[in-house]
């Protein structure tokens, strides 16, 4: 009597449970449609199905697709870069290799301390305007609005656009680069900051607030004893971000290993080029190593705070 009362419920449950897989499959179906639409109209917009002739090893000419003919060509690059290193004069291989190891490694230092003052300036900055940025913590729609458009304005200028409007205004040198990179890190981390602080836990904030603390006491014992670790993570990352980039805008003048890789490629140097991008890639690894240690240690001290 039970299964005959229950199975008008059943009969509801499946029709729903079936309409509701028609819809995921439509959605489905329409989401993939627009997909490979916008990735077609990309490709096309990117070249990718550009003809165009290429020279065979016999002489003969072919039209072949522009990204089959580049890709044999990269590999060729990529070759110029290899330096010769045998076994038997290994020493003396990488000495002509990392010849002007002793300019690199100053330049290498001149890097970090860029990415480390401008990472220093960005998280300053991004820490302050952070909590006016937030929907749940902002004073008011003007100063959220005002904040959110200042932030996302610095981070859509690239810091090598930035580079160059300092370079202009305070000459060739590492003081454009740090300012460069701190601001766009600034609103880069800002945005990121935001976010934690919109995912707090508003208790604490409200229980501040009701013992008649201030705006900015709510900030100090409410949201930030909580946002503490996500900052440092954030932090961290970005740092090794930055330190890419300040490796980078020295194409435009802006101090560190930038001048070298661009005096490498205006000469044709491709063994260069490989040095540098070792150091480079060795330089990122160990900051990777030591921010993933120094963040664990500070997040386990954290939580046995108060």
């Amino acid at each position: 009597m039970a299964a005959i009362e229950a199975s008008p419920t059943i009969r509801r449950f499946e029709l729903d449970y079936a309409q509701l897989r028609t819809r995921a499959r439509r959605v489905q179906i329409v989401s993939t449609l627009v997909f490979a639409i916008v990735f077609f109209l990309t490709a096309r917009m990117g070249g990718f199905f550009d003809m165009t002739d290429v020279t065979l090893a016999s002489g003969e000419r072919v039209s072949m697709w522009k990204i089959w003919a580049g890709v044999p060509r990269l590999g060729e690059y990529l070759e110029k870069t290899l330096p010769v290193l045998r076994w038997e004069s290994l020493g003396a291989d990488l000495a002509e290799w990392f010849w002007r190891w002793q300019t690199w490694l100053r330049l290498l230092l001149e890097t970090v301390l860029i990415a480390y003052m401008a990472t220093l300036f960005g998280v300053v900055g991004a820490f302050v305007l952070s909590f006016p940025a937030s929907r749940n913590l902002s004073p008011n729609r003007f100063v959220l609005n005002l904040t959110r458009r200042y932030l996302e304005i610095i981070r859509t200028v690239p810091e090598l656009v930035w580079a160059l409007i300092f370079v202009f205004c305070f000459g060739v040198g590492p003081m454009a680069g740090v300012l460069a990179i701190g601001l766009h890190a600034t609103g880069s981390l800002g945005k990121l900051y935001s976010e934690a602080n919109e995912n707090i836990d508003m208790r604490p904030v409200e229980g501040v607030k009701a013992a008649g603390g201030n705006w900015f006491q709510q900030i100090r014992y409410g949201v930030v004893p909580q946002v503490i670790p996500n900052i440092i993570s954030y932090t961290l990352l970005r740092f090794e971000i930055n330190v890419r980039a300040s490796s980078i805008i020295g194409f435009v003048g802006a101090g560190g290993l930038g001048q070298e890789i661009r005096t490498a490629m205006s000469l044709q140097e491709y063994t260069d080029l490989s040095a540098l991008f070792v150091i480079i890639f060795a330089t990122v690894i160990l900051i990777d190593f030591l921010s993933e240690k120094l963040r664990h240690r500070i997040i386990g001290i954290t939580g046995k705070g108060v």
